[in-house]
């Protein structure tokens, strides 16, 4: 199944035509799309089979964020090891570096980011979306508390990132519009294996990052038990699960988003991000 927000409402997906959900279901399921994570099994179980012979096309222009005010924002650091080696953490990685990008960063698959500065770095990232509530859920029961896939992009002001006496990744990686995600969510039975997802970015067609999901230190599921042992999920939660190598503060000389460019973010099964870059208020290149 997927389903994605176009023109502000639930509808279920194929190809380029949805099936607004709440006429469909004769009002039993609402047009806002960030309610239906609370009867998630309930409505996994209309849309089995749903024909969607009524669906009528749509354009990038109408679809948004397939969750934009999720209760929870987890995102993780480091969860790829060549990431991590970039990132010059040299040990063994034994626990998920945990932090929340907040709510008002999340934009949709093809809106413009505004570059706040010109250290604006790119992370495309895997996103799980909760679709059953836990607390302290089991690793081998991590996948069916899980909705769906989206692919996300982590955008990350560097200075605000790094600067003080502790870093400040929340802050740094939560301007708006730094955190697009879509363009559909597609449930965990869509894919052969959840697991292994080849995952990119490119920038004006320059591919940057290019990697798979196999290569997660620590997996959707384990994430999902590592979460739960401390914060009870919650229905429509969002998981960034990290980034691979390939970014441009790694990079020697270091390498930032220009405004003008677009970035597109791809994950195989799930689709893409197209999302156009222009400059703030007194950056370099702003009109």
């Amino acid at each position: 199944m997927r389903m994605g927000r176009i023109g502000g409402r639930l509808a279920l997906l194929h190809g380029d035509r949805a099936l607004d959900v709440e006429k469909a279901s004769d009002g039993r399921f609402a047009a806002e799309p960030d309610r239906i994570f609370e009867r998630w099994d309930e409505f996994a179980r209309w849309a089995e089979g749903r024909s969607l012979d009524d669906a009528v096309p749509f354009s990038p222009a109408q679809v948004g964020a397939p969750v934009l005010r999720p209760a929870q924002v987890f995102a993780i650091g480091l969860n790829y090891q060549a990431h991590a080696s970039e990132a010059g953490v040299r040990p063994k990685i034994t626990s998920p570096a945990v932090f929340t990008k907040f709510v008002t960063s999340i934009a949709g698959p093809y809106d413009t980011v505004t570059l706040p500065s010109t250290r604006v770095d790119w992370e495309v990232e895997l996103v799980a979306v909760i679709g059953r509530p836990g607390h302290q859920v089991a690793e081998k029961d991590g996948w069916s508390h899980v909705a769906g896939l989206t692919v996300g992009q982590d955008l990350s002001e560097r200075t605000v990132q790094l600067e003080g006496p502790v870093p400040q990744f929340s802050l740094g990686k939560s301007f708006p519009g730094f955190s697009p995600i879509g363009p559909s969510l597609v449930s965990v039975d869509e894919f052969a294996d959840p697991d292994d997802l080849a995952l990119s970015c490119a920038l004006d067609g320059e591919v940057l990052q290019d990697g798979r999901t196999k290569d997660l230190i620590f997996s959707v599921p384990e994430l999902v038990a590592r979460l739960s042992a401390v914060v009870p999920l919650l229905p429509g939660d969002v998981i960034f699960t990290g980034t691979p190598s390939g970014v441009g503060m790694g990079r020697d000389p270091e390498r930032y988003l220009p405004p003008g460019g677009t970035l597109v973010s791809t994950i195989e099964g799930i689709g893409s991000l197209s999302n156009r870059l222009v400059a703030g208020p007194g950056v370099q290149g702003a009109a």
